[in-house]
């Protein structure tokens, strides 16, 4: 399971085989985004603020709702993803919209074989890093495709997140990063009882690895934020203590469970 491979056909096979799912399911309430609504959340509208006539390049784009939804704020979008299944529908989406946006089907770490252009920013949020092996790689990406003084807007599932079984009631995981986390998933986050049962690779990384890996790439870091909520319904045993807003329910506030970075590159 050590090659790249294996891990890139697993996933892909994986996020494939869920974006059936998801682009049918309430979570992503396609309707509802076809009618208006926005996909993005308030913790990355605060740190991107205007957008218009910016150039923003969303890595990790799924089946682009977030793409779109910068588009229609007046950007020029270019989403990125590894499934092709999700490429696709994000095209057909789009389309619906009557939204202009591009999108490439490419990993992360191929990007520049794929793709010349920079941008204004670059624009990736939550459940991202964790099918990466490589963070080091994965700013150099990120460093490579801003302009100078372009703008980094980067908003995570808190690492502490990862440390615990499903349902929340154990230390499972290491915080840090010791190798790759092969696991079978039956349902997907978007619909638990989805009749699909799925083999996937992640990788867990500490706030040090991530911090230190844009530094080290030659990114100013300006913003750190840390949230004892996550805005997205994707976990066991949550509750909803303010609408939009969502906690496990054992847990209340005692833990970060997103973390939002805001980066210059230099």
């Amino acid at each position: 399971m050590s090659s790249k491979t294996n891990y890139l056909e697993i996933n892909r096979t994986s996020w494939n085989a869920r974006t059936t799912h998801h682009i049918t399911s309430e979570f992503y309430d396609v309707k509802g985004f076809l009618e208006g609504n926005t996909s993005l959340k308030s913790i990355e509208l605060e740190l991107l603020g205007d957008v218009k006539g910016k150039t923003i390049l969303h890595l990790q784009c799924h089946f682009g709702q977030d793409t779109i939804s910068l588009a229609r704020l007046g950007a020029q979008c270019t989403g990125v993803d590894l499934s092709d299944k999700a490429i696709e529908a994000a095209e057909q989406l789009a389309d619906k919209a009557n939204i202009e946006a591009s999108f490439i089907c490419s990993d992360v770490y191929d990007l520049p074989n794929n793709l010349e252009s920079k941008f204004d920013i670059v624009y990736t949020s939550y459940g991202v890093i964790g099918w990466l092996p490589d963070l080091d790689a994965w700013a150099k990406v990120i460093s490579k495709f801003l302009k100078p003084s372009g703008k980094l807007i980067f908003v995570e599932f808190h690492p502490v997140v990862w440390m615990f079984d499903d349902d929340f009631k154990h230390i499972s995981y290491s915080y840090f990063n010791k190798g790759e986390i092969v696991e079978t998933e039956t349902g997907t986050y978007a619909q638990k009882d989805a009749d699909i049962t799925n083999d996937y690779v992640c990788w867990n990384h500490s706030m040090s690895e991530v911090v230190n890996s844009l530094i080290k790439n030659g990114l100013q870091i300006s913003t750190l934020n840390e949230y004892d909520y996550s805005p997205y319904n994707c976990f066991n045993n949550t509750v909803e203590f303010v609408s939009g807003k969502f906690r496990i329910q054992s847990l209340e506030e005692k833990i970060p469970m997103v973390f939002a970075i805001k980066a210059t590159k230099i």
